[in-house]
């Protein structure tokens, strides 16, 4: 068959190829249908393509094939090139008697089974520069199946050494080397594979992952791989696929068990992700993760600085998600336990946000209520917090003081607080006056147990009777009554003195109750210990 070159073709803009139309023709259906039955025209055309996957090297490929009366050795290192040519050129026809292109290229993927490790790799590398892996064709499922497979059963087994191919390419093949003892370690079968995978795109890497969440891959490893990927793509990735590669960490940890993610590795991509325009989507995910383990977290952890614009000197409303999210993801899993350790975390954060001259009162006291009552067993902390906004904001009306009062649990705060409480001049005397009050409620209610201690004769009384509820609630309310003898509007220091003087009282009662109780223990092991002795000895005779 006599061949001209009555075709021009213009690949990508990277090269032009003088090719025979009618024989390029008989073998691509795309181009066929172009010139319709003008295929015998000796007119010279030419045809330009703009998005040719794999550009002039693939169309070389298929230009051999089509002059090689439709036969080309297909290997793994050109079968990704074929394949996606010859979908472009819808490659279908089959020419005297002979399979078409498409067919041969799907019979040596039946082969796959049989390529190394590393032609599995260098097939996938070529997958994802030639079109969106979204368009998963039958070649990258093949070849992320083979991935997936090869890694599951190296989690049982090491891979063989003698299974891979040495031959020089792009892509490193990290198990080469490694020595033989290394790889029989649960660690090297575990991760040797990760540094190879840092070829695949983002795209792709999510692929992997879901695949392997289906089938029940170890979620630690998983979550270990993800990170190590980021870390490791940063090094050479503009700042469009940093920001790619940070969402799609973050989208593929999301769908993990959380609790196999490291807290402190949590931290890390948020000063990663902070830098770069994420999306809301991606960073609200990553936001729930770091709430559900902040009991896991540090101090230096949450003091994140704000965001531009912001006039305060860290991150608050962050800080404030992360406790929503705390309470809000966990349910029953929120122990008392784990709740008591974010307690004690915020009242460390709120302590070092109060000297910030910018921090408004609002935002203050939303981060001291942030936490429910029950999760903190003394309130000292956070007065000692609101004593230091308050030396800072001294501009504050009564009316904004009076809503930070409302953080604080008098009930909860120590003797020492509450003498403290009673001597700062930075607090209202109508707030001394209360935080006191419900503890000297409490100091009456036990003096009045104490006093049936004393008159206890071992007759017809049992602890258990002593300070009974009627009794206290009338010391409570002749309690009531003293105080609310207090003339708010007195003198302030006056006042100041006087609850001093009732405080050291009150310190020296409690003193007295404790001291009378520990006597009245002792007397009662010895009263149980003498009728014990007493109906062990023998009656004596009359």
């Amino acid at each position: 068959m006599a061949l001209c070159c009555d075709l021009e073709v213009d690949v990508n803009g990277e090269e032009t190829f003088m090719v025979d139309k009618k024989l390029i023709s008989s073998y691509s259906g795309r181009l066929s249908k172009l010139f319709g039955k003008s295929t015998g025209s000796t007119r010279h055309i030419k045809v330009i393509f703009n998005d040719f996957p794999g550009g002039a090297e693939s169309f070389e490929l298929i230009s051999r094939f089509c002059y090689n009366n439709g036969r080309i050795d297909i290997t793994p290192y050109n079968i990704s090139l074929l394949h996606y040519a010859a979908q472009y050129m819808e490659m279908n026809n089959s020419v005297s008697g002979s399979q078409n292109l498409m067919e041969q290229i799907e019979k040596s993927l039946q082969e796959i089974n049989d390529w190394t490790w590393l032609e599995v790799l260098v097939a996938v590398k070529q997958c994802q520069g030639l079109f969106p892996p979204m368009d998963c064709s039958v070649i990258l499922e093949k070849c992320m199946d083979s991935i997936i497979g090869r890694i599951f059963s190296s989690s049982e087994s090491s891979p063989s050494l003698s299974n891979f191919s040495h031959d020089s390419s792009g892509i490193r093949f990290s198990c080469e080397t490694r020595s033989t003892e290394s790889l029989k370690s649960s660690f090297s079968r575990a991760t040797w594979w990760f540094e190879d995978l840092l070829v695949l795109s983002p795209e792709l890497v999510e692929m992997v992952i879901k695949s392997m969440v289906l089938q029940k891959f170890d979620h630690a490893i998983i979550s270990r791989f993800l990170i190590y990927y980021q870390k490791s793509k940063f090094y050479t990735a503009t700042s469009d696929e940093k920001r790619k590669i940070v969402e799609t960490v973050i989208d593929m940890l999301h769908i993990l068990d959380w609790n196999s993610v490291l807290c402190k590795n949590l931290f890390g991509i948020l000063r990663v992700a902070s830098i770069f325009n994420i999306s809301k989507r991606s960073k609200n995910k990553l936001e729930s993760m770091i709430g559900s383990q902040m009991d896991q977290a540090a101090l230096d952890n949450l003091l994140i600085p704000s965001p531009h614009g912001m006039a305060h000197l860290y991150d608050i409303n962050l800080v404030l998600r992360f406790v929503k999210a705390f309470l809000h993801n966990g349910n029953s899993q929120v122990t008392s336990m784990r709740l008591r350790k974010v307690a004690r975390l915020m009242d460390m954060y709120i302590a070092e946000v109060a000297p910030d001259p910018c921090l408004k009162p609002s935002k203050f006291l939303a981060l001291a209520m942030a936490l429910p009552d029950s999760a903190r067993d003394s309130y000292d902390e956070i007065y000692h917090a609101i004593d230091i906004y308050l030396e800072v904001h001294s501009g504050l009306s009564e009316e904004e003081k009076a809503k930070l009062y409302c953080a604080l649990n008098c009930e909860k705060l120590s003797a020492e607080a509450r003498i403290h409480l009673s001597q700062n001049k930075t607090f209202s005397s109508r707030t001394a006056v209360q935080a006191l009050k419900s503890q000297q409620l409490k100091l009456m209610s036990l003096l009045h147990g104490t006093n049936n201690l004393k008159c206890y004769d071992g007759s017809s009384s049992s602890l258990g009777e002593m300070g009974s509820k009627g009794k206290a609630n009338e010391a409570s309310e002749r309690l009531m009554l003293y105080t609310g003898k207090f003339d708010l509007s007195s003198d302030s220091e006056k006042l100041r003195a006087h609850l001093q003087g009732m405080q050291c009282r009150v310190m020296e009662l409690e003193k007295v109750c404790r001291k009378m109780q520990t006597q009245m223990t002792k007397i009662m092991k010895s009263r149980v210990s003498s009728h014990s002795n007493a109906r062990a000895l023998p009656k004596l005779c009359s």
